[in-house]
């Protein structure tokens, strides 16, 4: 993986710093959720908002109306660290990947991000997991991974492997480092397969059909009302294996 497809180096704009064209060069969804990442994560450690006030709780947003949980169990990985640091390279890495290669409009990418989250939320309180900003980013990781089976990859210099091994790389790494069982990693693979299975392999068996694509009405928030050109439409569907190859 080199520093040039890392930052998506184009040239970029002249007269921006490194740091501001890579900024500005990410998709929109993904731009945002680093941002918003980042920015809890520093509110956290300057004691200006604490972790008890961000965690997800059924009690807390359905009985205390605390809805802004729903959003900010996603956003926190933690205080600043280099756990942190490698926790966001992750996220925006992947997260970048799967938004560039799903089009122009974020409507698909954002579906994917609305699928992910509400099913995540559903399986919090079962298996105790306030946290779920980690189990998300694995969702991203999984579906990259299984759409990129050619993709060489190295892991601090070390241990070379196709892209199918990423997910449980990075959990044997979870583990080794923390000492417990990575459940959420685990929780976001799951996630991420039914996706997978229902956007890349059920269609090829079931003639074509999509169950997971965005309904029309969620693409138009996006993309407004078609114009009828009288041309025959053109397929915007991104093929998984027209995923960029990552080297």
């Amino acid at each position: 993986m080199d520093m040039d497809n890392m930052l998506g180096g184009d040239g970029g704009a002249i007269g921006q710093f490194p740091l501001e064209q890579w900024f500005y060069e990410m998709p929109i969804c993904t731009r945002w959720w680093t941002v918003a990442t980042v920015a809890t994560s520093f509110l956290v450690q300057c004691h200006i908002i604490t972790p008890f006030a961000l965690f997800y709780s059924f009690r807390a947003v359905f009985i205390k109306n605390q809805y802004w949980r729903l959003l900010t169990t996603f956003l926190y990985f933690g205080p600043l660290s280099l756990d942190l640091l490698f926790h966001v390279f992750f996220l925006q890495r992947y997260s970048r990947l799967l938004e560039e290669s799903s089009g122009r409009s974020p409507a698909h990418f954002s579906w994917l991000l609305l699928y992910a989250t509400s099913i995540l939320l559903c399986l919090s309180p079962m298996l105790s997991m306030p946290f779920l900003g980690s189990a998300l980013s694995s969702s991203l990781v999984y579906i990259w991974s299984r759409r990129n089976p050619e993709t060489r990859l190295s892991f601090l210099g070390l241990l070379v492997f196709t892209a199918p091994y990423l997910p449980w790389v990075l959990m044997a790494f979870s583990l080794v480092l923390h000492g417990n069982v990575p459940k959420d990693e685990i929780c976001g693979v799951i996630v991420g397969h039914v996706w997978y299975f229902f956007c890349d392999v059920y269609p090829s068996l079931h003639g074509g059909q999509r169950p997971l694509d965005p309904p029309s009405w969620w693409r138009r928030i996006f993309e407004g009302r078609p114009q009828d050109t009288g041309t025959t439409p053109i397929n915007h569907e991104i093929a998984a294996a027209a995923a960029p190859d990552v080297r």
